[in-house]
């Protein structure tokens, strides 16, 4: 019934019970889960895990955070795991000018390279983008060729519309249920259907009214429920539009 298009289950914090927990997930109406690389090294767990689970799916690309650490051949790394045929994406990538964990110009080369893989493939791409628009839209400009989705949406509905128009998708998260947050909730009830996206970012960023705990798949209901609430849908069409959108985007 819900399809998480972004989460994390290669994060420590499921070490102790991420096979019983992702095992649950059949019976809470969770029926996809995309495990979105942020490294290397995740993005050949998240492979993994596709492998192990048939409803999981990975997507596999370096954050910008770890931009620094990409080799001349990391590339050629992230290429070889996107054969796998459950590697459907490339991401997540992008931007991060709120932490600079990555110099700038190391962020925009890294990024562009694994764009470019994702030209070459054929894949769709997840972008993350954290006060670095300007650049991001810069960028993204030139793979106009390319289907991309901005994970954890939450600018204002003219940024909305700049991606809408080239046919981008926009994925939404737990934040959509904070007291806060009146520009998603404005995107949300103004963008076409078919471009909404729904996502837990686990173990980061719970809904309410679980904020503050490990957030996993099982919460997505939540964040189904406010995007319907603000659309004048039921949560079951909710669920069916968001799960229908994130299979086409993915070629599920």
């Amino acid at each position: 019934m819900f399809f998480d298009t972004h989460a994390h289950y290669d994060d420590k914090r499921f070490n102790d019970d991420r096979d019983e927990l992702l095992c649950s997930m059949a019976d809470a109406g969770v029926s996809l889960i995309l495990n979105s690389g942020s490294s290397l090294r995740s993005s050949k767990f998240g492979v993994r895990l596709a492998d192990k689970y048939s409803f999981v799916y990975a997507s596999v690309g370096v954050h910008p955070h770890d931009a620094k650490s990409m080799g001349n051949e990391t590339i050629f790394e992230l290429e070889k795991l996107l054969e796998h045929p459950k590697a459907v994406a490339v991401g997540e990538i992008g931007l991060d000018y709120h932490y600079d964990f990555s110099p700038r110009d190391v962020q925009k080369l890294r990024f562009r390279e694994q764009m470019d893989l994702a030209r070459k493939l054929g894949k769709p791409v997840i972008i993350h983008e954290r006060e670095a628009l300007v650049d991001t839209l810069e960028i993204i400009r030139e793979y106009k060729d390319l289907s991309g989705v901005f994970h954890c949406f939450s600018e204002s509905w003219e940024t909305a519309k700049i991606i809408l128009d080239i046919g981008w998708y926009l994925s939404f998260t737990g934040v959509i249920t904070f007291k806060n947050a009146r520009k998603a909730l404005e995107v949300i009830e103004k963008m076409p259907a078919d471009r909404i996206l729904i996502e837990t970012d686990a173990p980061y960023l719970s809904p309410e009214p679980k904020r503050g705990r490990r957030n996993s798949s099982l919460y997505l209901p939540y964040i189904c429920q406010k995007l319907a609430d603000v659309r004048g849908i039921s949560l079951e069409e909710a669920a069916a539009i968001t799960t229908e959108n994130g299979k086409r985007f993915f070629g599920i």
